[in-house]
C-alpha cells in the first residue's frame, strides 16, 4: 500500500531539509548528486551520477532505505551491500520517525551508507 497525500507531505517536510544538507555545492552535482524517492510504503535515497564509461547515461544506485510499517507504527531501516540487496541496518534496525531515518543516514556511524 502506498502512502497517502498527507504523509507525502510530512516526507517532503524532513527529506528536502537533508537533500539541502547533504547534496555536494553545484558545481559538483553534474557529476554527483543525491535524491530520494517514494516508491510504495519505503523512502529510498539513492546517488545520482553519470555512468562510469558513458556518459550521456545516468545511473541512480541506491544508497539506503526506510519502509513503514503502520502496524508497529515504526521505520525499519535498510542498506545496500555489495550483493546489491537490501540488509536491515543492525546497530539501528528500526526508528520511530523519518527524521530518525535522516539521522542516521547523514551520521553513517559505521561507514554502511556512503561507505
Amino acid at each position: 500500500m502506498a502512502v497517502d497525500n498527507l504523509q507525502v507531505l510530512d516526507i517532503i517536510e524532513v527529506m528536502e531539509p537533508f537533500l539541502e544538507r547533504k547534496r555536494p555545492s553545484e558545481d559538483i552535482r553534474p557529476r554527483l548528486d543525491i535524491g530520494y524517492k517514494i516508491e510504495g510504503q519505503s523512502i529510498i535515497i539513492h546517488e545520482i551520477r553519470p555512468l562510469w564509461d558513458d556518459a550521456s547515461k545516468t545511473i541512480y544506485p541506491e544508497v539506503a532505505k526506510a519502509t513503514f510499517v503502520k502496524a508497529k507504527n515504526h521505520w525499519k531501516v535498510f542498506w545496500r551491500r555489495a550483493d546489491l540487496k537490501w540488509h536491515a541496518y543492525e546497530p539501528t534496525p528500526t526508528v520511530t520517525t523519518l527524521e530518525g531515518f535522516v539521522k542516521l543516514v547523514e551520521e553513517d556511524k559505521h561507514a554502511c551508507f556512503w561507505g
